[in-house]
């Protein structure tokens, strides 16, 4: 990420459900797990900027002691006890024009199947067999599917990026082949 395009969500001052604000600290999974398995349900995924107080989007920045613990490869093997199937995700530090260091964390969309809780973690404030989702018919958070909506969205995204796959693999009929055959079945 560039600087300007960090400068516009700083700007921007307001948590989206693809945005999330974290004030500065040192890499915990407990931390950070709920957020990135809501986001890991997105359509586009999501990006949590580390570094800025969530209430008042004031610039606190990042200490390199705290930078240096964000370790992808630490995150990511710590991230995985709570993913079911695991999330994909990365890291970056970012500076804004004064030349304040932030990190950024990139969390992509699920493959295929919506990630799923795997483990009740208390310290985490998640419970296990959850979909996790950032909401939208509220303030923008990381919780729990609790309306209609929301759930028939991810299950829509989940039937899309399967057919998707399977396409890809040669495993759904193409197009023009799929017609021939409901042409065949006569509207049965």
């Amino acid at each position: 990420m560039e600087s300007e395009e960090l400068e516009g969500l700083l700007e921007g001052r307001e948590e989206t459900q693809s945005l999330e604000f974290k004030g500065p600290c040192a890499w915990s999974a407990n931390t950070f797990a709920k957020d990135i398995l809501a986001m890991s349900n997105l359509q586009y995924g999501g990006r949590l900027v580390v570094g800025v107080e969530n209430k008042t989007f004031k610039r606190l920045g990042m200490t390199p002691e705290q930078l240096r613990t964000y370790d992808l490869d630490v995150m990511r093997d710590q991230m995985g006890r709570f993913a079911d199937p695991h999330v994909l995700f990365g890291s970056e530090p970012v500076v804004d024009r004064a030349g304040v260091q932030f990190l950024l964390i990139q969390v992509r969309t699920f493959q295929e199947i919506p990630v799923i809780c795997a483990v009740d973690d208390e310290a985490a404030g998640v419970k296990k067999a959850t979909l996790y989702y950032r909401t939208s018919d509220r303030r923008p958070e990381s919780a729990p599917i609790s309306n209609s909506y929301d759930m028939r969205t991810l299950l829509d995204l989940a039937a899309i990026r399967m057919r998707a796959r399977r396409k890809a693999v040669g495993w759904v009929a193409p197009d023009e082949l799929a017609k021939k055959l409901d042409k065949e079945l006569g509207g049965l």
